[in-house]
């Protein structure tokens, strides 16, 4: 590929939770080149993960040298950048010198928890929910933004004081990218922005009353901008020079668009570190009766706001993970397909991956991981093929939720599933997720679609694209997976299944753990 004057491509920053990203596609929607590197994952003590946040920054501008040289392509050929990003997670700055007050706060971290029951006395865990469309957890944003103002020394001053920031990594990066304590644009988006506890979803703005229940100064918070129009432009000494940065997505909304499911009753899931089930419901904002959470799509310029339901898993691909550096049974990810395809079913174990407690359609923070069923007979086989089954079935708790919202509000249950993410991968995965669900599981050819959403954002906000039916015209079907299991014996597994769940629940008293919260 020669490089030219012209702007041929689109390039998007995926700032994940193990990794980041950058990723450059052509006008099809077609990957050119990937660069990718992986962050330390920090974990001091029990239900805490953090990130260095320096660290991550420095990747995202390693990750852009090697997807352009890759590519053979240049800030010239680029015509917008987009950043997608693992939400939730936390990073509090000094916005005169740019450098952390304390590690970023993952999503998966639960140190907050002493923090969101006591809010919750007063109103349940459902207090903030009509207005944020979220329950009060330690999952979302504003009570790792109080936990670091409360326990790094000088923190909560130098806040007070105006001298600190918060982001989302998304902001975190858009920040450095276009100058830092040099003139940075201090902004996120809407879809990030809802993943607070801070936004409400009708205004699109922070609430005064949500900052003062959480103990936040106004001034660290970001302006909230729409998911596609030109935020600013990368710094001169940058790869990307004077590009514009033109999208931001959270990653799961990222992925819904990567898919083209734009419209009402259109959904994805995503494979990843966790596990995301989005349901796109339009412009009304619906609030579950069945443990998901009301989110923001996406929105488009000045276009109208989309909402979303969306089922949160905890752990997917960490649970591989898990078994590959906590215990060893594997020395790569790729190896567990193999090891489970060596027996031909699960030997009665039942992995129920609750490390963080459970997320929807549970929501019980006090769960902890269970592995039940166990005999003589449970080997390494039937380990990897029960923690597979684990991210199965969780998807079929969530999609359960999903049908029964949507049967209630007078709309179609799901008829098939759109897949992305690392584990699509997996073949034997995608059979038990159709058999289990009892619909097809459907697989794209580009499965980048978190990083091709936040570069469809991008490219529509500078004309690249001309709008959501060119994008809808580049999605194509890779490979699609059918029901075959019986539904007797589907019904089965899902009781056992269940049973294990409950297995997990009622594990964490007061003195189960440490005292994590001064």
């Amino acid at each position: 590929m020669s490089a030219s004057n012209t702007p041929q491509y689109v390039i998007a920053i995926d700032q994940g939770t193990t990794s980041t990203r950058a990723i450059v596609f052509d006008h099809d929607g077609s990957v050119v080149s990937v660069g990718q590197k992986e962050h330390e994952q920090i974990m001091p003590q029990a239900g805490h993960v953090e990130h260095d946040a320096v660290q991550i920054w420095q990747n995202v501008q390693e990750v852009i040298g090697t997807a352009l040289g890759r590519g053979d392509v240049t800030d010239r050929n680029i015509a917008a950048i987009g950043i997608t990003n693992q939400r939730e997670t936390t990073v509090v700055w000094d916005r005169h010198t740019g450098v952390p007050v304390y590690n970023a706060i993952v999503w998966q971290d639960t140190r907050t928890q002493a923090m969101v029951d006591r809010l919750a006395e007063d109103g349940g865990a459902d207090r903030f929910k009509a207005i944020t469309g979220l329950p009060l957890t330690s999952y979302f944003s504003a009570s790792k933004i109080a936990w670091i103002l409360d326990n790094v020394e000088g923190a909560r001053a130098r806040a007070e004081a105006g001298d600190l920031l918060f982001g989302t990594t998304d902001c975190w990066v858009l920040w450095n990218l276009t100058g830092g304590a040099d003139g940075g644009v201090h902004l996120t988006d809407v879809t990030n922005a809802s993943r607070t506890l801070l936004m409400d979803l009708t205004t699109l703005a922070w609430r005064d009353d949500l900052l003062a229940a959480f103990n936040i100064p106004r001034s660290m918070m970001p302006e909230i901008r729409s998911s596609s129009e030109v935020y600013g432009e990368a710094e001169y000494s940058s790869l990307l020079r004077g590009t514009p940065i033109a999208g931001i997505l959270g990653d799961q909304q990222a992925a819904t668009f990567g898919q083209a499911a734009f419209g009402p009753g259109e959904s994805k899931n995503t494979y990843g570190t966790g596990c995301f089930l989005m349901f796109q419901t339009g412009e009304e904002i619906v609030h579950s009766a069945n443990g998901l959470i009301t989110t923001v799509g996406y929105k488009l310029g000045d276009g109208p706001t989309h909402y979303a339901l969306e089922g949160s898993i905890a752990v997917a691909g960490s649970l591989i993970q898990w078994l590959r550096d906590q215990l060893g049974l594997i020395h790569s990810a790729s190896e567990v397909e193999k090891l489970a395809r060596s027996v031909p079913d699960n030997g009665g174990i039942y992995v129920v991956p609750a490390f963080s407690g459970l997320f929807a359609p549970y929501w019980r923070p006090d769960a902890r991981g269970a592995i039940v069923g166990l005999t003589r007979y449970s080997n390494r086989g039937h380990f990897a093929r029960a923690a597979l089954e684990a991210v199965a079935f969780q998807t079929r708790d969530v999609l359960d939720a999903v049908n029964a919202d949507v049967s209630a509000s007078g709309g179609v249950p799901l008829t098939e599933l759109r897949v992305d993410g690392g584990m699509v991968a997996n073949e034997m995965l995608m059979q038990f997720q159709a058999d289990v669900l009892g619909v097809p599981v459907v697989r794209p050819v580009v499965a980048e679609t978190t990083a091709l959403g936040a570069a469809y954002a991008a490219g529509l906000a500078v004309g690249f694209w001309s709008g959501l039916e060119e994008l809808r015209a580049n999605w194509r079907e890779d490979h699609r997976w059918s029901p075959s299991l019986a539904a007797d014996e589907r019904d089965r597994q899902l009781r056992l299944w269940r049973k294990a769940v409950t297995k997990s629940m009622d594990w964490i008293d007061d003195d189960t753990e440490p005292a994590t919260e001064a």
